[in-house]
């Protein structure tokens, strides 16, 4: 199971650990999916033979309100065309059909729609839009010259992954202080995560040559 940026933000502060300690308990490293100058991360799963989720318990799942946007879509998968003569993104849904998802024999129906509504994918779909944003910068190869791994490609992934380990580069660097941004603005992302992380993917783009939405002070 891939996660996403706020797939990582939504578990760690469930299990109320940090962002690093999440990454390096819960989560592996594996080459890029839609390209491969960038790493995915992956749900660590049981290392015996049931491969199980680690957030799996004899009553069902331990973080049932915030698993990751994956599990929230299942069955479906979803996909989004961003294909820039058509201007705004499309949404597409695919049904999977596994033998072992019993929910396949429900009784109950549900639209595309009342299934977002009824599993709070909502804000799911808006963070890993974003996130898709970011990652289409990558799929350019921004860090050319340096390599997989180099210190561009660290901080990317940090201010993705580690936002914990972001928020301090951030007071470190006084970055809040070099865009123009309200106080208001500043106060949520001083507060939020979720806020934060939207900082970040703005910056990343900004940082790395990309169109963004950020202007310097």
């Amino acid at each position: 199971m891939f996660l996403y940026p706020y797939d990582v933000i939504r578990l760690k502060q469930r299990l109320q650990i940090s962002s690093q300690q999440f990454m390096e308990q819960y989560t592996h490293l594996v080459k890029g999916v839609s390209h491969s100058y960038f790493p995915s991360v992956m749900l660590r799963l049981a290392a015996d033979e049931t491969k199980a989720c680690p957030f799996l318990k004899e009553e069902g799942c331990g973080v049932y309100a915030d698993r990751p946007s994956s599990c929230r879509t299942y069955p479906l998968e979803r996909a989004v065309d961003r294909s820039p003569e058509k201007g705004a993104s499309t949404d597409f849904y695919f049904m999977t059909d596994h033998a072992y998802c019993l929910g396949h024999h429900e009784k109950k129906t549900f639209t595309v729609k009342k299934w977002i509504r009824d599993q709070r994918l909502d804000d799911y779909n808006l963070m890993d839009d974003l996130w898709a944003e970011v990652d289409t910068v990558f799929s350019g190869n921004p860090w050319a010259g340096e390599g997989s791994g180099g210190p561009k490609q660290q901080i990317a992934f940090t201010a993705c992954y580690d936002i914990d380990n972001f928020r301090l580069m951030v007071a470190k660097h006084s970055l809040l202080d070099r865009f123009r941004l309200s106080r208001d603005q500043k106060r949520r992302i001083k507060e939020s995560d979720v806020e934060l992380l939207k900082f970040a993917f703005e910056w990343l783009k900004y940082f790395l040559g990309a169109p963004s939405s950020l202007i310097a002070s």
